[in-house]
């Protein structure tokens, strides 16, 4: 497996990750203040990864 597939694994991991505990916040009424700094890591991670992923399909060709 090339270091660039487990770099993208590790972003998806983390965005996953990021995602459940949001929800899992959610799920236990826990603060608004915690939910929304959860859903802006997540877009700041699912970002990241978009343009990982965009780089390397373009190095790729």
């Amino acid at each position: 497996m090339q270091w660039t597939s487990i770099l993208i694994l590790v972003l998806c991991a983390i965005v996953g990750l990021v995602l459940l505990r949001g929800l899992w916040n959610m799920m236990q009424a826990g603060p608004g203040n915690t939910s929304q700094k959860l859903m802006r890591m997540r877009v700041a991670a699912q970002a990241i990864a978009v343009i990982v992923i965009v780089i390397v399909v373009i190095m790729s060709r």
